[in-house]
């Protein structure tokens, strides 16, 4: 998409207010510690041999640590020392990042991508966890959950066998892939483009990925993670037709869980939406006034327009999938400050793995 269709939808035009709204700095601010620091290329090296990123770095204590009650963090403090703008309606122009710190622009590009991630909150609610590893294999533990009587409370007379549960290895290991997208653009196209206009578009990038990484979850949560451990699939009471009855169906399938997500293609989306079962005054008014969606049976409605048109898939998040990250987002550093912006690269390597399979159903209304 071009910059200025982005700015120019309803949605662009939002967002570049909400940018303009973030406000720089209130009253004086000693900077005396920030000007003492030089950011360049080795910083970003040294952040990354610390595991960290530069705006993590910058708060340790051989940088500059925000103090208690600082209406600005450590890099917020570098834009200021250096003359950067990035929020209000005089936000400074990208080219003054070139001319006063090019080196504060990488870090600039991944915490407003991070941001745009942050307005899909919906995929942190679909996780039960997220683990950092060291590699880029993981083997996702097993769960044995077919015999409930095995670990089930109850009383253990002498010489009873005590309940258990097995937890185990699975069969096999997971590939953690490395994913990644290449922003391509020109110093000239965003030298004169206000800061809050290029925010957007990194938020429109964040948002994006984190789409991207909801079809993920959804693939695992349907199709399991290479383990045999697939989503039962259920079927309507009739082909082709979603009847409030059906979902209850799906809701009754979870004990011992509780179906707390619903993950639906937004065509299933809408015919949940319009269930007379479901027509509330009250939710019809929430929708219409906020686009807060409400909650059938309980369960938070997700939209995902990559899962299967006919499917409707419940999940207890905190036990159907959780996330393995090797690298956590980052942006290539070293073209952005050496080239002008020509391309840059923001990857990260991330892999879903179930967790325990009957934590997830699939009910499919079009067999």
């Amino acid at each position: 998409m071009h910059i200025d269709e982005l700015m120019a939808g309803r949605w662009g035009e939002r967002l570049l207010r909400l940018a303009e709204r973030e406000s720089e700095q209130v009253g004086p601010m000693d900077l005396t510690r920030a000007s003492e620091l030089d950011i360049t290329r080795e910083t970003y090296l040294e952040a990354q041999s610390r595991g960290l990123t530069v705006s993590e770095l910058l708060e340790t204590d051989d940088y500059d640590p925000s103090p208690m009650g600082s209406p600005l963090d450590a890099f917020e403090r570098q834009l200021a020392t250096h003359g950067i703008k990035v929020g209000g309606k005089n936000s400074s122009p990208v080219d003054l990042f070139y001319k006063n710190a090019s080196a504060l622009l990488p870090e600039f590009i991944l915490r407003e991508v991070r941001k745009g991630q942050q307005m899909r909150p919906e995929l942190d609610r679909l996780l039960a966890g997220s683990t950092v590893i060291q590699s880029n294999r993981y083997t996702p533990f097993f769960v044995d959950t077919s015999d409930t009587d095995k670990f089930s409370l109850r009383p253990v007379g002498e010489g009873a066998e005590i309940p258990s549960l097995v937890v185990t290895e699975q069969k096999h290991s997971l590939n953690v892939r490395d994913y990644g997208l290449a922003l391509k653009t020109s110093y000239k196209t965003l030298r004169h483009r206000s800061t809050a206009q290029f925010k957007v578009l990194l938020w429109y990038i964040g948002f994006r990925l984190q789409t991207d990484k909801i079809a993920l979850v959804v693939d695992t949560l349907v199709g399991g993670d290479g383990n045999d451990n697939a989503a039962e699939v259920i079927t309507c009471a009739a082909s082709g037709s979603l009847t409030y009855a059906d979902l209850v169906k799906l809701w009754a399938e979870f004990a011992p869980f509780e179906m707390n997500h619903l993950v639906c293609h937004i065509g299933t989306l809408k015919t949940i939406l319009t269930l007379a079962e479901f027509k509330d005054p009250l939710a019809g008014y929430r929708f219409g006034k906020t686009g807060e969606m409400f909650t059938p049976l309980g369960a938070a409605l997700v939209r995902c327009d990559e899962a299967a048109a006919d499917y409707v898939i419940g999940l207890d998040s905190r036990f159907a999938v959780e996330e393995v990250v090797s690298q956590p987002l980052m942006v290539e550093f070293d073209k952005i400050i050496d080239q002008k912006f020509e391309e840059a690269v923001i990857s990260e390597s991330v892999s879903y793995a179930k967790v325990v399979k009957e934590a997830s159903v699939v009910l499919d209304y079009n067999y």
